[in-house]
């Protein structure tokens, strides 16, 4: 009768670390979307990373002023 616990015991060790990864996983969504609330406001119709670029052939960096 020994025999019979031991699945038991398993499948409840293996619900609490399905359980516990859940609580992990939740508290990682709340950092991530309390960054990107800290990040502040995107500025509508503007991507940050395109600041700057205007359309057709960009200037050559200044490391290359001598090649051209």
């Amino acid at each position: 009768m020994a025999k019979k616990s031991r699945p038991t015991f398993q499948k409840r060790e293996k619900e609490k670390a399905r359980q516990q990864k859940q609580k992990d996983k939740e508290v990682r969504r709340l950092e991530s979307k309390e960054r990107r609330a800290m990040a502040g406001p995107r500025i509508e119709g503007e991507d940050p990373d395109l600041v700057g670029i205007r359309p057709g052939p960009q200037p050559l960096p200044e490391q290359w002023d001598d090649l051209a």
